[in-house]
C-alpha cells in the first residue's frame, strides 16, 4: 500500500488552482455570484457543504487509490 506523498498533495492543490482559476476566467460573473452568495450563507450551511465535498473528495481518492 503506497501512503499519500507531498508531490501527490501539491499535484492535487495545483490541479484545484487551474480549476478555480479556469472557472474564474471562463465564468467571472458566476464565480462573483457564488461568492457573494456563500457570504450570506449561514455557518452552518457552508459547514454541511464543507465537510461533503470533503468527504466526496476522499472516497474519490480511495477509490483512485484502490
Amino acid at each position: 500500500m503506497r501512503s499519500i506523498g507531498y508531490g501527490d498533495l501539491l499535484v492535487g492543490v495545483g490541479i484545484m488552482l487551474v480549476l478555480e482559476g479556469l472557472l474564474f476566467t471562463a465564468l467571472p460573473n458566476w464565480m462573483r455570484s457564488a461568492m457573494k452568495s456563500a457570504l450570506s450563507s449561514p455557518d452552518n450551511i457552508l459547514r454541511a457543504v464543507g465537510l461533503v465535498s470533503a468527504v466526496v473528495g476522499l472516497l474519490l481518492i480511495w477509490l483512485v487509490r484502490h
